[in-house]
């Protein structure tokens, strides 16, 4: 679903990669964002998973006050979020392969990379509406005031989530090509993230030998950014930190996201097929 485009040129006739590539990427975004738009398995995955999270908490903790509310609604966003990624964004060159446009995308002047973020960047966008349609169902089923209580936190912490979330997809794509293995356990990838970044309850509840694992997890930083901001328990430094691990991690996944993207291509060059390996 990419797009090429002419690589535009500076007055002073020399080439702009990096124009091009932003024009590639609102392309690309543009056209995932059309084609998320029908498919049932995507709006399933974003919008009505995440809300019968949110609906079922909301109904066990409805004795509970608007702290418990705003926990459940931003958790089940996040989860949308990840089932975005991990089933739409995993599979995007998968996604590419099967409807024979990925030798078109390896032959652009344009890096594949490039591709796949703008691709990334419109399903974590999407994801995003599932956290405001929760927030807007639970005030009209369930008489909850909710609110963020700190917005311009809020804000930031979502702003650094779609990058990390962005960066992670750019991880996801290449490695469940290099690695065919994953694909026959995609599914039951989807609930140990939702536990392991504490989307719906915090992870002191799990065993301490969990904890190292939650803190290489982009999610989980997002998750108690956002819980923070949302619920007005953050500090400035604790929100300092989480931001700054979401950007470290995020920064990670993108390097080891590149080294997988030239295993991959280099990979199919010797093979000389971009079919199945």
């Amino acid at each position: 679903m990419g797009a090429t485009v002419d690589e535009p040129r500076s007055s002073e006739g020399r080439s702009t990669p990096w124009l091009a590539n932003l024009r590639v990427v609102a392309t690309t975004c543009e056209m995932a964002l059309k084609h998320a738009a029908t498919d049932s398995f995507i709006i399933f995955a974003v919008f009505v998973q995440p809300l019968i999270i949110a609906l079922l908490g909301l109904y066990m903790l409805r004795e509970r006050g608007g702290d418990y509310a705003i926990f459940v609604v931003v958790g089940s966003g996040l989860t949308g979020l990840w089932s975005s990624l991990l089933f739409v964004s995993g599979g995007a060159l998968n996604q590419e392969r099967w409807s024979g446009t990925l030798e078109s995308l390896v032959g652009m002047p344009t890096s594949l990379e490039v591709v796949v973020f703008g691709k990334n960047l419109a399903y974590v966008t999407q994801s995003l509406g599932s956290m405001v349609l929760a927030y807007a169902l639970a005030s009209l089923l369930f008489g909850t005031p909710l609110h963020v209580a700190q917005p311009l936190l809020f804000l930031a912490s979502i702003i650094l989530t779609t990058v990390s979330f962005v960066c992670l997809g750019l991880l996801l794509a290449p490695m469940f090509v290099a690695n065919p293995d994953i694909r026959n356990f995609v599914n039951a990838l989807e609930y140990p993230m939702y536990i392991l970044a504490g989307f719906l309850f915090p992870i002191a509840l799990l065993p301490g030998w969990t904890t190292p694992l939650s803190y290489v997890l982009a999610p989980y930083w997002a998750a108690e950014a956002l819980h923070a901001a949302s619920t007005g328990t953050a500090a400035l430094n604790n929100m300092a930190l989480d931001w700054g691990m979401l950007l470290v991690l995020g920064a990670a996944y993108v390097l080891i996201g590149r080294w997988l993207f030239r295993v991959f291509l280099r990979k199919a060059r010797q093979d000389a097929t971009l079919d199945f390996f």
